[in-house]
């Protein structure tokens, strides 16, 4: 029989007849199905039919969909409902669904950590599955968190309400996971901004993002480039012998190993103002407090060039790193329309573009920009959730 599996905050269990009433909510919620293909409206004589058929499994079953429910720890509260399939052949497949209301508390990837663990150890399976639409970000955050790593993507291989789409792949296999379970997780006792070592182009060249998150920073290979051959200068002709822009890149060492990829456009005669230009954290050393020192540096990077200000441009969307960005950097922000609270040191808004046209080149996504006076940021104000 079935036994719950239990977590800090959470509890997987079989579902029950009196899980219904979530069940058509959660499944008539437009955010929550607006990249699943369930019909709709969900009805309660389906939704009773589906929750008899998966209570007639114990457990997963070769061949068939099993469904569990996403409880709170003391089996009162109703988050959401977890999905596997079983094959014969060792592979399983996931899905999960939670109520829009339990969005955003990482309720998702601690019941996929439990599952995940359960199947590959109580059950044989040799590499789990997860499809995901390729405009899921949430979804594909949530697989990320626990390991999964991109296996491909299989072109309109799906059809959703609104015609054929592609099928991002994740998978996850006993031995990525252990990899990534023993990945590093404390908070660094040192980190260097170090000149790139020619020995280690290679190896730094390798230190990658979540896929879900190539959309807000360009890969190290293609930052190298570009500070092999810069942009333009801004309010320049942008024509053959006008000024390129100074790039300033360093290497990120949390104690000793090479993490991540830092780049700030110096200042010059025409453009006084540093900018962050590049800012990436490999995918396993994320979370650790990285990139929330990475900043501070950087702020004392550009006050040794006498700068009393710093740019810094961010995309939104799902795991953006605009908290670090508006939040830690600027305390004294302005609104999203580019008003400022009295303070004419801090504009937060579309002039990003207009200050810095080739960011628009850059793959930094949404065009908007946060300047702030260095002289008020100091070191402890900056934090962010995700480097």
């Amino acid at each position: 029989m079935f036994s719950p599996l239990v977590t800090d905050r959470l509890m997987v269990r079989a579902v029950r007849p009196s899980d219904v009433d979530a069940l058509i909510e959660r499944r008539n919620a437009p955010e929550v199905a607006e990249f699943q293909d369930w019909p709709l409206p969900c009805e309660r004589d389906a939704a009773e039919e589906l929750l008899a058929e998966a209570a007639s499994m114990d457990g997963p079953t070769p061949g068939e969909w099993w469904m569990s429910t996403i409880a709170d720890g003391a089996d009162t509260v109703v988050h959401g409902d977890f999905n596997v399939r079983l094959s014969n052949d060792g592979v399983a497949a996931i899905g999960c669904a939670l109520a829009r209301e339990s969005w955003g508390q990482g309720f998702a990837t601690e019941a996929l950590n439990a599952v995940t663990s359960w199947l590959f150890e109580t059950h044989d399976v040799v590499r789990i599955d997860a499809t995901i639409h390729p405009k899921n970000f949430r979804s594909m955050r949530m697989v990320e968190n626990c390991g999964f790593v991109l296996a491909g993507v299989d072109y309109n291989t799906q059809w959703d309400r609104h015609g054929h789409i592609d099928d991002q792949r994740y998978s996850l296999t006993p031995e990525l996971y252990a990899d990534w379970t023993s990945r590093p997780r404390h908070v660094p006792a040192t980190i260097e901004l170090v000149e790139l070592d020619p020995n280690e182009v290679r190896s730094v060249i390798e230190l990658v993002t979540h896929p879900s998150q190539r959309r807000f920073a360009s890969p190290i290979v293609v930052s190298l480039a570009e500070a092999a051959v810069p942009p333009y200068e801004l309010n320049s002709e942008g024509t053959p012998g006008s000024p390129q822009v100074v790039p300033w890149h360093r290497i990120i060492h949390a104690d000793g190993q090479a993490v991540g990829f830092v780049m700030i456009e110096t200042p010059t005669k025409t453009d006084p103002e540093p900018y962050l230009w590049r800012l990436l954290i490999d995918r396993r050393h994320q979370r650790r407090g990285i990139g929330k020192r990475v900043v501070e540096l950087v702020i004392d990077q550009a006050r040794s060039w006498g700068c009393e200000s710093l740019a810094v441009s961010y995309g939104q969307g799902v795991g953006s790193p605009e908290p670090l960005s508006r939040d830690g950097v600027c305390p004294d922000r302005g609104d999203r329309r580019g008003r400022n609270r009295g303070s004419p040191d801090v504009v937060v808004g579309d002039k990003a573009a207009e200050r810095r046209p080739h960011i628009q080149k850059t793959g930094l996504g949404t065009r908007f920009g946060v300047w702030g006076s260095l002289t008020r940021m100091s070191s402890g104000s900056v934090s962010r959730r995700t480097s």
